[in-house]
């Protein structure tokens, strides 16, 4: 499947921990044209992500596909998911809209964070939440007008429930039970000692590394793979869909009355003020007879794929602790997030709310 001369097509991009990837697509509906890897996660320093990196990587891929894919075709809008976008992204922010106008044509350009394109990618352009889980976790809501974001902020001040959280507690079990200290693991030191070799040996081959949060996740496995057989597992994988649900709740949207619905199948509600907001107000009370209209909480990554382990304890905290909610399947990845983002951004038709950090779209208020 190819564009022709003259056809407009869209750019997606996502760039996380593990490595870049682009996708090429048409301004419709359907999967891309063609995607491509590159070599290796982009670089960030003290000035934040490296956009010059960024764009040594993606410039020569967007070019190579649209000569295979969509020859004498036009990039008319583009979608950057970047991890750290929010905190590290001000270079991107400063450099790439206008590498991508030089470089490609572009003139239509999001610059989002990695929370958003897999929003876009696991829920597209409806209101709810989502829970993006790997090596970290951040949760993600909108009503459509403002952005509500809960954690995210790493394995040393948070990512509760994550699988460095995970594997992190395992490890912490493991080696109570090294020592003859309350809370251990006899199962869990078992694991630590096939995978890493001895308990003593552990903080001189975990410490002196820069990739620590992926090694603690590397041990998240593990636990689940006790937790049928060990009390101790099992209580860190409940205490971590504890700390899940918590933050989905605090991202999701305020409950909203049922009433009259759109022609979209939406249920009618006041405009949503211009602009960004900064994320959120807290819920307001409501009254106790009313009916709400249940929102959708996407779960998507790795750490969902761990299983009933964390899955079952993980659905009876969602039903404790966001009743309001209705758990579905992702529609789709980061990457496919990034391709719908640049085609309603060309189409005139992005509805998820603009934010100077979480979805930078350059030239507007």
């Amino acid at each position: 499947m190819s564009a022709g001369d003259g056809e407009e097509v869209v750019l997606g991009v996502d760039s996380g921990g593990s490595g870049l990837r682009v996708a090429l697509a048409g301004t419709g509906a359907g999967r891309p044209l063609a995607t491509a890897a590159c070599a290796g996660p982009v670089r960030t320093g003290p000035a934040g992500i490296d956009a010059g990196h960024l764009l040594e990587q993606v410039l020569p891929v967007a070019r190579e596909l649209l000569a295979r894919q969509a020859p004498g075709a036009r990039v008319v809008a583009a979608a950057v998911g970047a991890a750290g976008m929010a905190t590290l992204g001000d270079r991107l922010r400063a450099e790439v809209p206008a590498a991508l106008a030089g470089a490609l044509g572009v003139r239509r350009v999001a610059l989002a964070a990695d929370a958003v394109t897999a929003y876009a990618g696991a829920l597209g352009q409806r209101p709810g939440a989502v829970v993006a889980g790997g090596t970290g976790l951040i949760a993600l809501g909108t009503d459509l007008g403002t952005w509500r974001r809960a954690d995210g902020w790493g394995h040393l001040l948070g990512d509760g429930g994550s699988g460095a959280w995970i594997g992190r507690a395992g490890l912490d079990a493991a080696m109570r039970a090294h020592d003859g200290r309350r809370g251990g693991s006899g199962a869990l030191l078992a694991r630590l000692e096939a995978v890493f070799g001895p308990a003593s040996g552990l903080p001189g081959l975990l410490y002196p590394r820069t990739d620590r949060p992926a090694l603690l996740a590397s041990f998240a496995p593990e636990v689940a793979a006790c937790a049928a057989g060990d009390g101790v597992a099992a209580g860190i994988l409940r205490a971590a869909a504890a700390h899940i649900a918590e933050a989905a709740a605090a991202a999701c949207p305020p409950p909203r009355p049922k009433g009259p619905r759109l022609a979209s199948g939406e249920p009618h509600a006041p405009a949503a003020p211009h602009g960004p907001r900064e994320p959120h107000e807290p819920h307001e009370p409501h009254e106790p007879h009313e009916t709400y209209e249940p929102y959708e909480v996407a779960l998507t990554g790795g750490l969902f794929k761990m299983g009933e382990p964390l899955l079952a304890p993980l659905r009876e905290e969602f039903a404790r602790q966001v009743p309001q909610a209705r758990v579905v399947r992702a529609d789709g990845d980061p990457l496919e997030g990034a391709v719908e983002t640049a085609r309603a951004l060309a189409g005139d038709r992005l509805r998820l709310p603009s934010h100077p950090t979480l979805l930078f779209l350059p030239g507007t208020a």
